[in-house]
């Protein structure tokens, strides 16, 4: 990693080493999991992207914190996101190119939206956040190379799916808030190596122009998945490092002055894909989730927790709430 990349603050933010909550990862579904969420005390969901390399179908999980207990329900293909609902079972999931409602009580899996990237070939959904008014979901290329990629609205109320962007090539981490009548709405599109923020207006299904509030181009790792603090002044970022490296980092960026907070540093792991802030015994703790994506034996041996969860201390005081659709909302789906 190169050592110019961190900021002038480095002596002095906070550094944690966060620790694996698995001795080793499952080959299968440490592939490449993303999208943790918590949906209960002590409980944190995920989904495992696919099954290995040349797999197209994935999972859905839901692991025990306390206990260490991982359950999986197979997916009919590759999901990017899963959100809880207030109905016990049900999940919005985001697999291939339509939005799912899978009920993991029955295995009942059924498309709830129309298809993302219409006419373009090699995409799927990838990353999305949900909020009242429904998703903000992305797409991304499989050969993670052109601008084909697509952001879209997808409205809970009338299932109506509309595509606000169709030039992203690996639309990952979102944050979204109310701004008035409207919605501020942070994007991450991997390669740019940037955070842009939009007024997102739901109703009309516009974004105002983009406006960078972080500028990550002096990094050589890639931004993934991100949260908001509580408070909504700053953001934690997953960074996706391709390369060889002690550790995976997770950082906490400032978003009025950009500067680094805090970094957790996670060894034997340096693909950090999504983080997550959780309410577990009291306190605020960072949950992370890595990938083995892509690695060759012989790089897989150096990063044996490579695809494992890790977990580390915070300072904060609140975790953010994800938002649950409710059960009213859910009649709409039929």
């Amino acid at each position: 990693m190169d050592e110019s990349c961190f900021p002038d603050n480095r002596e002095t933010m906070q550094t944690i080493l966060a620790k694996p909550l698995l001795d080793t990862a499952d080959d299968d579904l440490g592939y490449l999991p993303e999208g943790p969420v918590s949906c209960g005390e002590g409980l944190v969901s995920w989904v495992a992207i696919q099954h290995g390399a040349d797999a197209v179908l994935g999972s859905l999980n839901e692991l025990n914190l306390a206990t260490g207990e991982n359950r999986c329900w197979p997916l009919p293909g590759r999901p990017g996101f899963a959100f809880p609902t207030e109905q016990p079972g049900l999940f919005l999931v985001g697999i291939e190119r339509r939005v799912h409602l899978f009920d993991r009580t029955t295995g009942e899996c059924r498309p709830v939206s129309d298809e993302v990237d219409e006419g373009v070939e090699g995409t799927i959904i990838n990353d999305a956040v949900p909020f009242p008014g429904g998703i903000v979901l992305g797409t991304k290329d499989l050969a993670f190379a052109e601008k084909k990629a697509g952001l879209y609205l997808w409205r809970i109320d009338d299932q109506s799916l509309v595509q606000l962007r169709d030039d992203q090539v690996c639309s990952n981490g979102k944050v979204i808030w109310p701004d008035g009548d409207h919605w501020r709405l942070l994007d991450i599109d991997t390669p740019t190596q940037t955070v842009v923020e939009y007024r997102l207006d739901a109703e009309q299904g516009r974004l105002s122009e983009e406006r960078v509030v972080l500028d990550l181009t002096e990094l050589d790792i890639f931004p993934d998945g991100m949260v908001a603090t509580a408070d909504r002044q700053s953001v934690i970022i997953a960074f996706y490092n391709p390369g060889d490296a002690p550790h995976g980092v997770v950082r906490q960026y400032g978003l009025e002055t950009g500067v680094v907070e805090c970094e957790w540093q996670l060894p034997g792991s340096p693909q950090v894909t999504c983080p997550l802030l959780v309410k577990w015994k009291g306190e605020v703790q960072l949950l992370a989730t890595t990938a083995a994506e892509n690695m060759s034996t012989e790089r897989r041996a150096r990063y044996p927790q490579a695809g494992s969860p890790f977990f580390a201390s915070t300072s904060f005081k609140e975790s953010t709430v994800p938002y649950w659709f409710t059960g009213d909302q859910l009649k709409g789906l039929g």
